[in-house]
């Protein structure tokens, strides 16, 4: 049997384990210096290729920017860009002067008592606008002059409402506001005396009928009918029209139940399968506690109040005796009323003034309109006792 006998001494064997640990660890170095360099490298040529992607690109937008700079018209194009930039902005605080004249017809009082305004100045700069003018107040009867005329046209501003909103289609799509006619030729509001207030919607017209440019894009199968033959048209100055109406006709549109594809009115007001108008102020309300099939109607309009601040919405600077130009005793006064700033924004559509309830409702025709102003009034001549007396007056100021 044979038998190995080690003949290296002890420390000739631990320097062997030492020299081999030794080039394990100079191996490993070795390695991760390599792995080191091969990183740096990698890191190096990406900083490399974003740099020469950088300097292309600046090279690029120098080139770009000289031939930009090099249009003559650029300052223009550029001017043009912020105000398209703009104009929503603009729509935003866009006024609509022209409603002065709806707002007049529902301010100033026609029959026997009678407001004439001589001199009228509109402003709309501040945030709130206002109606700044002189007039004359005519009692219509003896004594002309009469302040009580005055009293009743202050205490009216606490009662004065306007009203906006939009027409809908039966499917409750907003009909752009182009589509309606809203006044005749004479500036008057359609209106009929049992029914109230209407409008035309013009159907036919380019982009008037919402529902029906909606439903082009959607399948067939699932969109609804929204054909010209699904109203009742009728023809005004050579333009097929639907009729919408502004005031609800709860005798026709409320049912008990809701029938599908029939005109509804519920008792909270809400409308639907038939062309309306949708009120931002007035809201209406039934009860039929007492008649289930003619539910008593409210309408209730307290949010949009024409002159916000009521009675105190009007300043009256002076007031005289004086004579019209028909040689009649008249009162003179110069007022300012301060409206609500929603009267003139263009974005409120097709607002309407309305006047007190029970007070003549007076439309904004030219006609009347135009019979609303007159002549200045002139001061009392000197000699002239009826005008000038204290007996000729009547109330207080």
């Amino acid at each position: 049997m044979a038998r190995e006998i080690n003949l290296v001494p002890d420390i000739k064997d631990e320097m062997i384990r030492t020299l081999k640990l030794r080039n394990l660890i100079f191996f490993l170095c070795i390695v991760v210096a390599a792995a080191s360099a091969g990183v740096t490298l990698l890191f190096g040529l990406i900083a490399g290729g974003q740099q020469l992607a950088v300097n292309s690109k600046n090279a690029t937008l120098d080139k770009l920017s000289k031939k930009l700079n090099s249009y003559s018209d650029l300052d223009d194009f550029l001017t043009i860009k912020d105000q398209l930039g703009d104009l929503a902005k603009l729509s935003d605080n866009k006024k609509v002067l022209s409603r002065t004249f709806n707002v007049l017809a529902a301010l100033i009082p026609t029959g026997a008592d009678t407001i004439t305004i001589s001199e009228l100045n509109v402003n709309l700069s501040e945030s709130q606008p206002t109606l700044s003018f002189d007039a004359q107040a005519n009692a219509g009867k003896e004594p002309f002059i009469d302040y009580s005329v005055l009293e009743s046209f202050k205490k009216s501003m606490e009662y004065m409402r306007y009203d906006y909103g939009n027409y809908v289609d039966k499917n409750g799509e907003i009909i752009p506001a182009y589509c309606m006619i809203e006044a005749g030729a004479d500036g008057a509001t359609f209106k009929d005396e049992t029914r109230g207030r209407y409008a035309f919607w013009t159907i036919n017209g380019e982009g008037c009928n919402p529902s029906k440019d909606t439903s082009s894009s959607e399948d067939a199968s699932t969109s609804e009918d929204t054909s010209v033959s699904d109203y009742a048209t009728e023809d005004y100055n050579g333009q097929t029209v639907v009729r919408i109406w502004r005031t609800p006709q709860f005798s026709d549109w409320y049912k008990e139940t809701a029938v599908k594809g029939e005109p509804y009115m519920s008792l909270d007001g809400k409308i639907s399968d038939v062309a309306h108008f949708e009120s931002a102020c007035i809201t209406y309300t039934g009860d039929n506690t007492e008649n289930s099939s003619s539910p008593k109607w409210t309408e209730e309009n307290e949010s949009c109040k024409l002159i916000p601040d009521g009675t105190d919405g009007i300043v009256i600077s002076d007031s005289s005796n004086g004579r019209d130009s028909s040689n009649e005793l008249v009162l003179r006064f110069s007022a300012t009323i301060t409206l609500a700033p929603e009267t003139y924004e263009f974005n409120n559509k097709h607002l309407l003034a309305i006047p007190p309830s029970g007070r003549r409702n007076v439309t904004d025709s030219y006609i009347q309109i135009q019979a609303m102003f007159g002549e200045r009034a002139t001061d009392c001549k000197e000699g002239d006792t009826t005008c000038s007396s204290d007996a000729a007056n009547r109330g207080e100021n």
